[in-house]
């Protein structure tokens, strides 16, 4: 079954609605027991770090969340989802994250003309594990809408960068597990080709889905 965590933030409607467009049906759920069942979890969301932590925490999805990626289960992360997965977020002073990846999530330190969100197109180019997941050998544009990047201590994980005003981690990547800081479901052909990868990839767990 493919699962998205609601916690509270802004975006689960419009993930929801893109994997439907592919033929996979998704349940949107804070309930514990069904994240932690789940076949194909995604971590969606929009929002503050620090904030996002604090409703996992208070829904009991952290733990059920942590269990899957140490078992290898699939999961995507989409934003906010990907800056979670760092041991730290520094949005309004420290937060803990969810530990799955050495490294922090910082502001943007950008020169005028350009501003903080970082928020449109931008060109990401794959890489490393990244083309596990997607063959794309030129460089896609997809939608972005953040403040804060992930900044990984272990440059393995990158799975591909994008820039604004330098080089930033887009997306990262280990086993089973694929999370961008773009938003596919609002990235039109090139974000849908995406999820559909993601589907194909783990189609051995697909069980729910009906394309």
């Amino acid at each position: 079954m493919l699962t998205i965590v609601d916690y509270g933030s802004g975006n689960l409607r419009s993930v929801q609605k893109a994997f439907e467009r592919l033929g996979c049906p998704a349940l949107v759920t804070d309930d514990p027991q069904r994240v932690a069942e789940a076949d194909r979890l995604v971590l969606p969301g929009v929002g503050a770090f620090g904030d996002a932590m604090r409703e996992l925490s208070g829904r009991g999805l952290v733990e059920p969340i942590r269990a899957h990626l140490r078992a290898d289960r699939p999961f995507l992360g989409i934003c906010m989802g990907l800056q979670l997965l760092f041991e730290t977020g520094l949005e309004g002073g420290r937060h803990a994250g969810l530990g799955v990846f050495a490294g922090d999530v910082a502001r943007f330190d950008v020169a005028p003309p350009l501003k903080v969100p970082h928020m449109g197109w931008n060109t990401v180019t794959w890489q490393g594990r990244g083309r596990d997941w997607i063959d794309a050998p030129v460089p896609a544009h997809y939608y972005f809408v953040h403040s804060y990047a992930a900044r990984p201590r272990d440059a393995d994980v990158v799975a591909a960068t994008c820039d604004y005003g330098g080089p930033f981690c887009a997306a990262v990547a280990r086993g089973r597990l694929l999370a961008t800081q773009f938003h596919p479901e609002k990235s039109q052909a090139a974000g849908m080709a995406l999820l559909e990868a993601f589907l194909h990839a783990t189609r051995d767990v697909e069980r729910a889905c009906t394309g």
